[in-house]
């Protein structure tokens, strides 16, 4: 038996060229969305994009398994309602109220507010994990979050402001009880919150919005699909990645770059204008996450150890190191198994 179980967190920084694909995938989706809900109700696009990017994952899951031969299992009932209380806010909270408040307020102030979460996630981090920000991610991450505002501001508000940022709560939340599921093979971790979440919203849609109405235009197909994977599926893999290996408020602040991806693609796919407060509020985004970028991660004198609990164990069950499991102890989270026809075939963790 190998069991998939990831390094300790809060280790290393974020990988650029990773989170850089990450803002890209995100920040198109607000061009993707728009083009969505032409053809089919909120909540019911939603639970379409989640179902989808659900059963990509779990298709993925299967083929690697199959590959590898190999099996992957999550357990313990704690363990699953982790993942269901992941899958409600991450995935039925977070992507309902971002669909919605797409189509209640402007663009610009959506991606601001549906975007906030660096500065939602800085002191839960430091309260839960210990890990203390730099004065110099603070200032980074407040400088971004003035430029998003510089942006946004000049379009104004409307009835669907508090729906994004109920969203960007909600992926704060899901961003730390993320750290609780570090012991789960990644990609059935996305799988499986995808599918419960949005399992949920389709629930939801049904009360909210009656029996779908939603016409199957080209148009709709392929913003669902390319939103659903390259969208959502494959950018999730990356961020839960990113997650167990560095610092949340240094991972956070990347997601500053994703409103300014989507004003680039507007002006660039839709034709809609740059203005100087547009150009300057990017200026400082690059400029903050510049700071971010180079703070580096040092532990602090008399910081917490952030490498306790599940993860600290994981690492030394995964290394040979530390006590062996107790009969007392609670089993790893997810393991992965030989098959019963190929018993010396090699297990690994999905990154």
């Amino acid at each position: 038996m190998v069991t998939a179980l990831p390094l300790a967190p809060g280790l290393g920084r974020p990988r650029p060229v990773r989170m850089l694909a990450i803002a890209v995938a995100w920040g198109a989706c607000f061009l993707l969305i728009s083009w969505g809900l032409r053809d089919a109700p909120p909540l019911w696009f939603a639970a379409l994009r989640a179902l989808l990017a659900g059963a990509a994952l779990l298709a993925a899951v299967v083929w690697t398994a199959h590959r590898r031969r190999t099996r992957v299992r999550v357990h313990g009932a704690e363990t699953w309602l982790l993942i269901g209380l992941l899958a409600l806010v991450n995935v039925t909270v977070a992507l309902g109220a971002m669909v919605a408040a797409a189509s209640g307020t402007t663009t610009g102030v959506a991606s601001v507010l549906g975007n906030a979460q660096p500065l939602l996630v800085v002191l839960p981090a430091w309260w839960l994990f210990g890990e203390r920000p730099r004065p110099v991610e603070v200032a980074g991450v407040a400088l971004g979050f003035g430029g998003l505002v510089l942006v946004a501001a000049p379009s104004g508000a409307g009835r669907g402001a508090g729906l994004a940022l109920a969203a960007a709560a909600a992926i704060a939340a899901g961003s730390l009880l993320a750290r609780r599921l570090a012991g789960v093979d990644l990609l059935a971790l996305g799988a499986w919150q995808f599918l419960l979440g949005g399992g949920a919203l389709a629930v939801a849609a049904a009360v909210v919005e009656g029996p779908p109405d939603i016409s199957w235009t080209p148009r709709l197909v392929t913003a669902l699909v390319a939103l659903a994977l390259a969208g959502t599926a494959f950018p999730y893999v990356l961020w839960f990645a990113e997650l167990r290996r560095a610092p949340l408020t240094a991972v956070a602040a990347w997601t500053l770059l994703v409103p300014v991806v989507g004003v680039v693609l507007g002006a660039v796919v839709l034709g809609e204008g740059l203005t100087p407060a547009v150009l300057g509020g990017d200026a400082l985004v690059v400029a903050s996450l510049t700071l971010v970028a180079r703070s580096g991660r040092t532990p602090a004198a008399g910081r917490r150890d952030a490498r306790t609990g599940p993860a600290r164990r994981g690492e030394e069950a995964a290394t040979g190191r530390g006590a062996p499991h107790a009969p007392g102890r609670p089993a790893p989270l997810c393991d992965r198994q030989a098959a019963p026809h190929s018993r010396g075939a090699k297990g690994g963790r999905h990154e």
